[in-house]
Formats: structure tokens, C-alpha cells, sequence
């Protein structure tokens, strides 16, 4: 500033002046780390396709977390100064250049939904959707489009579409390498048009046909069932984590109290997952202290989720599982079994155990993306590895047979192992807490111990 001074002095021009004073403050800007090459090497991206393009790349610069080893910030960082260069004429354009560069981080559900498809996701996780019925993943190392679950009551539950099937085409078009948002816009149409799934299972290769449908979705299912010792079990079973199930599990067990429900078997086979808030509601519904879940993040351990003394009951409890029981399902179940809740019956889970933050974007659209993974409060890593019953015991799959009505009854093989543990257990605790030397109870103990056996 002394340079201005002296020309003031030497009465040069105050428009002169004002001039020099712009080009020295501009000059001092230039000066300023990392001013200079903030702005050379940034188009303007205000108000254009670029502006979408760039928040993508914030994101996952910022919070992604890799979960193929093969990011790299450096290689990530020449890639903004590519897309950014490049000229697009519309956000179809801009909306492919995404799509590019989320393809180098090979994390099937790191993806970008365009405002359609983001809309369609909301309608999802509502509880209504129109489509076939089912939820899908990628396999990551095939590429594999894999069926985690048909929605029960749905067209694709009905045709006997099962979890872990193989989606090879669909209306004949290939289905292997493409992206689950394309995956999914083949599948859905209007209501009562036609589309045909090309089904791979134990290397048999199958089409079937179905008519879409709008999916209304019951998300939990409830009755009060009475063993042959006269025990009364309350069967809850959760469709699905979406927007009502925390409400309606709530409802189902505030009804069982009431009806005198002395257990409980938690039925998630088929639950392909769904909310991660929804999921964590339940569970405190159920624990009434200890950690839920915790997420590991690029950064460490962090958000570790609490019962928080409010459970709606204590009773002795059974958790039935299976392959189609996915991410917030197993989240449940692991929070059970680590906090000594319950047993878990059934098989093992599907080992989804990734965080999928979902971030809106300033023309509509919005990005899924990796953020974490989620550990069980003992620490394990539910992600490709899944969670191991305590008591395994197979399905009844294989009986062409078994309908959906059969789920929670004695012809139901998974569900008969869960009702015959917590009867055990059941009967255990009234032989501690009833038995009375020479009294009209040890004849009733001894009833139940011979029923038992």
C-alpha cells in the first residue's frame, strides 16, 4: 500500500488509482496457497451439467469408503481436471460422465440415481412400489445380478423366484455387467405389461414370465400361537425394514403382551433389509441395553448405536434367518445374538453389511454411496462374511408344497426348532421358579420334564 501512497502524493489521477488499487488486491490474491491454482484449473461449473458432475466427485472424495482396494485419491484427483474439461450439452450427458467415473471404483452400490430414479427409491423404502417383487445385488466379484429376496405375496415370490437366483436376462437382454439402476428399469413397467426373467439356479438356466403389479407392502405379519405344552408364543414376522416397520413391530408386540405371550420367534428369512434407522428402532424395541451396531468408516470406529431402556418386553426370545436375511435384517440378528438377546435358527445370512449413505443433489438426482461397514456389537465385519445361526437347521425349500400359510406352523421345519428351544427354555424357568417340595407342583413339573423329553 505504500505504492499507493506515494502516487496520492504525486496527485496522480484518483480513476488511476482506483485501478491500481483492483490489480494490487488481485495480485495479492494470486499470491495467497492455493488460490491461483483453485481457480486456473476449475471451469465454472455454476448452473451447468458440471455442477452435478463435481458434487459427485466431492462426495466421494470426501466420504467414500473403498471397498475394492482399487481407489486411489491421486488417480481420483486427475480425474475431476478430465470430466471438468469436457464440454456436455444436457444432464444426459453429464449424467453419463457419472455413471463413467463411478464404474473405476468397482463398488456395485456406489451408484447414481437420476431424478426418476431417485423417486422410484423413496417409493421403495415408502412401502409401494410397482414392479415384480423382488430386491437385488451385485455380485462383486462375477458382476453377477443376484436376487437377495422375493417380496412374499409379490408376482416374483409367486413364480417361486428365490433368493440367491442369478438374473441372467431380462426380456432377452443380457443382465450380467450392467448396473442395478438399468437392471432395474428393464424390470419395472406399468402395471399389467408383461416382462420375462431369465433365471440361473444350480446351472439351469430358466425363463419366466410375469405380469407387473403394484407392491403394497404388509411389512410385519403377527399371530399368537399355542404349543402342545400349552405355551404361548408370539410369531412376528418382519417383511421388510421399510418406513412403517418400527411402528407395526410395535403395534404386533403391544397386541402379543396383551394376549399373554409368554416368547417370542422373530421371523427375518426372506428380509432383504431396508432402513437402517427402521432396523435399529426395532432392535431397541427388543434390547433394553448394549450396542446395537457400530460403523467402521475410512476414518475408524464411529456412531455406535445404544438400546436406550426402552423395550417393549424381556421375554425369552428366538430370531429365525436364513440366505435371503440381508443388512438391516442381519444388524438385528446380530445385535440379538452379541447381546445374549436370543438364539438365532436357521441358516446363514447373506452378508451385506455395507452403509450406504444416500445424498441428494442439487438438480434432483442423488448418489448411494459407501460410507462404512457395519459390525456387530461384538465387532464382526457382517460384509461378504454373513452371520452363523446358533441352531442351524434347513428350510423347506425343497417341498414343492409348503406355501406361504405354512410360515410359522408346525409344517414349518425352521420355525418348529425355534418353538422347541424356547419351549425347553420356557419350561426350564417355570421348573426353577415353580417347583415346590410336596405340593401339587411337582406333579406338574414332572409333566412338563416328561413332555420335554
Amino acid at each position: 500500500m505504500a505504492i499507493i501512497k506515494y502516487l496520492a502524493n504525486r496527485k496522480v489521477q484518483p480513476l488511476l488509482l482506483k485501478k491500481l488499487n483492483y490489480w494490487l488486491l488481485l495480485t495479492f490474491l494470486l499470491l495467497l496457497p492455493g488460490y491461483a491454482s483453485s481457480k486456473a484449473n476449475t471451469p465454472l461449473i455454476e448452473n451447468s451439467p458440471k455442477e452435478v458432475i463435481d458434487q459427485v466427485w466431492q462426495i466421494i472424495y470426501r466420504d467414500y469408503m473403498d471397498i475394492s482396494n482399487v481407489y486411489s485419491r491421486k488417480k481420483w484427483m486427475k480425474l475431476r481436471s478430465k470430466v471438468l474439461s469436457a464440454n456436455y450439452e444436457d444432464s444426459t450427458d453429464s449424467y453419463e460422465a457419472i455413471r463413467a467415473m463411478l464404474l473405476t471404483l468397482e463398488d456395485p452400490y456406489t451408484r447414481f440415481l437420476d431424478p426418476k430414479d431417485f423417486n422410484e427409491m423413496r417409493i421403495d423404502t415408502s412401502g409401494e412400489l410397482t414392479g415384480i417383487g423382488i430386491q437385488i445385488s451385485i455380485d462383486e466379484l462375477t458382476k453377477d445380478i443376484i436376487v437377495v429376496a422375493p417380496i412374499e405375496g409379490t408376482p416374483a415370490f409367486e413364480a417361486g423366484i428365490q433368493s440367491k437366483d442369478i438374473i441372467s436376462s431380462i426380456n432377452g437382454t443380457q443382465a450380467k455387467g450392467m448396473s442395478i439402476e438399468n437392471v432395474v428399469k428393464l424390470i419395472r413397467g406399468k402395471k399389467g405389461t408383461s416382462v420375462i426373467i431369465g433365471i440361473s439356479r444350480n446351472k439351469k438356466y430358466i425363463e419366466i414370465p410375469l405380469i407387473r403389479d403394484r407392491i403394497s407392502i404388509r411389512t410385519v405379519v403377527s399371530k399368537l400361537n399355542i404349543t402342545d405344552t400349552d405355551h404361548k408364543l408370539g410369531y412376528i414376522r418382519i417383511k421388510q425394514f421399510s418406513a412403517n416397520a418400527a411402528r407395526e413391530m410395535r403395534s404386533s408386540i403391544l397386541s402379543l403382551e396383551k394376549q399373554g405371550t409368554e416368547a417370542y420367534i422373530i421371523d427375518l428369512r426372506g428380509n432383504p433389509g431396508g432402513l437402517l434407522e427402521a432396523s435399529i428402532d426395532v432392535a431397541r424395541q427388543l434390547l433394553d441395553s448394549g450396542v446395537i451396531v457400530s460403523t467402521l468408516t475410512k476414518d475408524g470406529v464411529s456412531d455406535v448405536r445404544r438400546a436406550t431402556g426402552n423395550a417393549l418386553t424381556s421375554k425369552p426370545l428366538a430370531v429365525l434367518v436364513n440366505g435371503g436375511s440381508a443388512s438391516a435384517s442381519e444388524i438385528l440378528s446380530g445385535a440379538i445374538q452379541d447381546n445374549n438377546r436370543g438364539i438365532l435358527v436357521g441358516q446363514k445370512t447373506f452378508g451385506k453389511g455395507l452403509v450406504q449413505s444416500v445424498r441428494p443433489l442439487v438438480d434432483g438426482s442423488a448418489l448411494t454411496v459407501t460410507v462404512a461397514k457395519y459390525l456387530t456389537p461384538n465387532g464382526t465385519d457382517i460384509n461378504k462374511n454373513g452371520i452363523t445361526p446358533d441352531f442351524k437347521a434347513l428350510n423347506n425349500s425343497k417341498n414343492n408344497k409348503f406355501l406361504v400359510s405354512d410360515l410359522g406352523t408346525l409344517r414349518d421345519n425352521q420355525y418348529v426348532v425355534a418353538e422347541n428351544a424356547l419351549v425347553k427354555m420356557l419350561s426350564q424357568k417355570y421348573l426353577k421358579q415353580a417347583f415346590i417340595p410336596n405340593t401339587s407342583n411337582l406333579q406338574h413339573a414332572l409333566n412338563i420334564k416328561i413332555r420335554i423329553k
